[in-house]
């Protein structure tokens, strides 16, 4: 039975999305935004040296044809268009009203978001009362830290030495459909984060907010303060059966990697592993190795998002591209004859924008598996029909498949 992969890339997008004029970073239209491509551009321009040097180097996507669905999408020239090609590739549009994590994975896996996400504005206090009423219950605490917009790493620097004075969470937001609670794994402790945080769900999901997320750091004033690998979202759960949900239904296994499991509830799901995007991707090539015939294997590498595109760093940003093309041949030199391997992002996020957001773009579809050549234009829905009929499983989301 043949398998399928699905990995995605967080944030890798490439631009040209046809309404980014209706989504904003400061009040900036996302017009123009192309993370791939002004990445690149920098690179081939010597502004991107940090830890790195020259262009671009990622030969194996562009074996799959990142450069050409970079050209695709919007036009741009930055990548090369030559050289041997040994996949199938193309660009998927999003027709949900998000620019994020959730509303991407859930249109990958064949469910567009039918509703418009609840977001808080950007002033303080940024959460309703009632919001930061239930917290206080929660958390047993007589007020919270934050209570705004902010950056994850910038806030806890500004509120890291009050929270551990006070025992008060730190809450804040952004311009995604979230609310974020930050505290100390030790002085606050993890599993009082983990239960405040499921604990507030429920409510916030009512009012069509996305995610409540587990922001959980160490250290302290003197030394800094660093985030941990124990993030945990708490999602709302998928308005309708998803690709997860499908494959486990008609008896396949399905093994998630990074933040699926969260993203989806663990709906659908069977096992999941946590953890950097360095240990990640050795499960991920130990599960090209191992899987069961017939199995589905999700991904998620975060930190292309979270580590280098929110913090507007280009030249880390194209080190883990980098990073992720070299251990990307190891994966493809281990996939079977008749396994599917498809590469695709959620969202962009233009470490050259302005702002520290999410950016509306286009994004790529790289397949290893099909014979080589161009799939063209397709939706985010396309995607998860298309791994359902490799799989050969019954299936009723929205999309149709490009195999």
């Amino acid at each position: 039975m043949p398998r399928a992969f699905l990995v995605v890339i967080d944030s890798v997008g490439i631009g040209g999305a046809p309404d980014a004029g209706q989504f904003f970073n400061d009040g900036v239209p996302d017009t123009g935004a192309n993370t791939v491509g002004h990445i690149a551009k920098a690179c081939a321009a010597g502004l991107a040296d940090d830890g790195r040097s020259g262009p671009l180097a990622v030969p194996n996507m562009l074996s799959l044809g990142l450069g050409k669905a970079l050209k695709l999408a919007s036009g741009a020239y930055h990548l090369p268009l030559t050289g041997e090609l040994r996949g199938a590739w193309g660009a998927a549009t999003e027709v949900s009203h998000g620019k994020d994590t959730p509303t991407g994975h859930l249109e990958l896996a064949g469910v567009p978001v039918p509703w418009q996400w609840h977001v808080f504005p950007n002033e303080q206090p940024a959460f309703p009362e009632a919001v930061t009423q239930r917290i206080c219950e929660l958390a047993s605490v007589d007020a919270i830290w934050g209570n705004c917009h902010g950056s994850g790493t910038a806030i806890i620097d500004d509120f890291g030495p009050q929270h551990i004075e006070t025992g008060f969470p730190i809450c804040y937001t952004s311009v995604d459909s979230v609310l974020q609670i930050a505290a100390h794994e030790e002085a606050f402790g993890l599993e009082r984060l983990l239960k405040l945080c499921e604990g507030l769900a429920p409510m916030v999901h009512e009012m069509k907010v996305g995610r409540v997320i587990a922001r959980p750091f160490i250290g302290d004033a003197k030394t800094g303060f660093k985030r941990t690998q124990n993030r945990k979202d708490f999602a709302i759960a998928p308005p309708a059966p998803t690709l997860c949900d499908q494959v486990h239904a008609a008896g396949h296994p399905v093994h998630a990697v990074g933040k699926i499991g969260d993203i989806f509830s663990m709906r659908g799901i069977d096992d999941v592993v946590k953890g950097a995007d360095a240990s990640l991707f050795d499960h991920l090539h130990q599960y090209a190795r191992t899987a069961e015939d017939g199995a589905f294997v999700f991904a998620n590498f975060v930190e292309f998002d979270s580590a280098y595109g929110h913090r507007r760093d280009v030249s880390g940003y194209a080190r883990h591209l980098e990073w992720f093309d070299r251990a990307l041949g190891d994966v493809l030199a281990d996939l079977k004859d008749d396994d599917l391997l498809i590469i695709t992002a959620d969202h962009g996020n233009d470490p050259t924008w302005v702002g520290t957001d999410h950016t509306r773009e286009r994004v790529p579809v790289l397949m290893s598996g099909p014979p080589a050549g161009r799939l063209g234009h397709m939706g985010f829905v396309d995607v998860g029909a298309t791994v359902a009929a490799h799989l050969g499983v019954p299936y009723t989301g929205e999309g149709q498949s490009v195999l």
